[in-house]
């Protein structure tokens, strides 16, 4: 497949080109019928939408096409086929209610979409695509907020969760549903009496060909539908979306060299959360991203939350595991994820209550360490040691080399600062499993 049209149903011709897939945006397409080259996303969006009583505007639905075509796109493009087994050149179409306002800013987000994926970006914006869903005035739901959260089910999130409400403030808290997370994140919205404000959607995708299985793309569904949920607040100010991740997992700066490039996720960088925040200003969104955690570790969050009652109560159903499917829903215990985690534990000194899935006994995997390494997967464990080794040796300076040059000074220090804290605390969880 060389490129890809997202649209609405009615626009996929009857014959499908070899060379061009499609996908319908928030419709089914009709896929088992037409058969190969047909995919959909999102088909129940704009039902769950109205079902919430919100009424977004056209360029924040328009905004959520691209983010969901360009998902859709991330996950139909097998990299196993371009040139170099990884990068893509990714032709993409995309039709839009109004296309005129993000055709001016088609290259930064097509910037923005490389630093996200790794992949060389071609983006169309085309006429005739669907409006944004309309709702009756008496049905729309007057939600008591003052802000956007996201809201994932994992340890970060939860933090964020709890001092938010701690703090007195009102969010709308947005889940995007994924498989085993949707129970725990109702669990977390309910603890904090915040079920009624708590919106659950999801994106669920039918790939026009053979899946891609990175997925380095899809986190940007969660920043749409964080986008339609700031319709819900009635402000002529910015409205400001919190994205609560700690500042090591944000800055994801490579532990060895195999894990440069698309290798390493970029889901919540500060020059992609820059990029995005810049691109919906510029087309008349008043949007702010804030990033409350941008200089703390996982285990800061944890040692300085502020209900630490509810913290523990918690906890333990939350997921931080990169390979969570992998292993029947229990956390592996091996990946750098999952040993953030467990290094955050030790760090607040708070007991694991990490907790196991069904048919399992051990809330890890691989709950030692020192034998978790390559003959049982990919060696994360000794990428992590030999990071600690490398910096131990020749400083966090020369380690990190221009990773930060994107900050600006004042920054700057500061993410050196979280980037060392954090390796001191998976070096912290190494010594104590006798791996270093």
């Amino acid at each position: 497949m060389k490129k890809l049209i997202c649209c609405p149903a009615e626009k996929i011709p009857k014959v499908i080109p070899d060379d061009i897939g499609y996908v319908s945006l928030c419709e089914s397409s009709g896929s088992k019928e037409r058969g190969k080259g047909v995919g959909h996303i999102a088909v129940n969006l704009k039902r769950e939408i109205r079902r919430a009583g919100l009424k977004p505007s056209n360029l924040e639905w328009d905004f959520t096409m691209i983010a969901l075509s360009i998902a859709a796109a991330d996950e139909s493009f097998q990299r196993n086929k371009s040139f170099d087994g990884w990068t893509r050149q990714i032709v993409l179409d995309v039709y839009l209610h109004d296309p005129s306002p993000w055709n001016k800013v088609k290259k930064s987000i097509e910037k923005t979409a490389h630093f996200l994926t790794g992949d060389f970006w071609e983006l169309n914006f085309l006429d005739d695509g669907m409006a944004a869903p309309n709702i009756n005035e008496n049905k729309i739901n007057n939600y008591d907020a003052d802000c956007v959260s996201l809201l994932s089910g994992g340890v970060d999130s939860l933090v964020g969760a709890i001092d938010i409400v701690s703090d007195q403030r009102k969010p709308i808290f947005v889940s995007k549903v994924a498989t085993g997370d949707k129970d725990k994140q109702k669990q977390i919205a309910k603890a904090l009496c915040a079920s009624e404000s708590h919106l659950q959607w999801s994106c669920a995708i039918r790939k026009p060909y053979n899946r891609e299985g990175s997925t380095r793309g899809r986190s940007i569904i969660f920043l749409a539908y964080a986008v339609l949920a700031t319709s819900a607040i009635k402000t002529t100010d910015y409205v400001s979306i919190i994205v609560p991740e700690n500042g090591f997992i944000s800055l994801n700066i490579p532990l060895n060299p195999s894990r440069l490039g698309t290798l390493s996720t970029k889901t919540t960088h500060p020059i992609y959360m820059s990029g995005l925040e810049s691109i919906w200003n510029e087309v008349g969104l008043k949007i702010r991203l804030e990033r409350p955690y941008s200089f703390c570790t996982k285990g800061e969050m944890l040692l300085n939350c502020k209900n630490q009652k509810l913290l523990k109560k918690l906890i333990g159903n939350t997921t931080s595991c990169g390979r969570f499917g992998t292993y029947k829903r229990t956390h592996c215990g091996r990946c750098v994820p999952c040993m953030v985690r467990r290094a955050a534990f030790i760090k607040a000194n708070l007991k694991d209550l990490t907790l196991p899935s069904k048919g399992y006994r051990r809330a890890y995997v691989f709950e030692n360490l020192k034998d978790a390494g390559k003959k049982s997967g990919s060696n994360d464990v000794g990428a992590v040691a030999g990071a600690c080794l490398e910096v131990e040796e020749y400083g966090v300076n020369h380690f990190i080399g221009g990773a930060l040059s994107f900050s600006d000074s004042k920054d700057r220090d500061g993410y050196r600062e979280v980037f060392e804290r954090g390796l001191l605390e998976l070096r912290q969880l190494l010594e104590s499993e006798s791996v270093i």
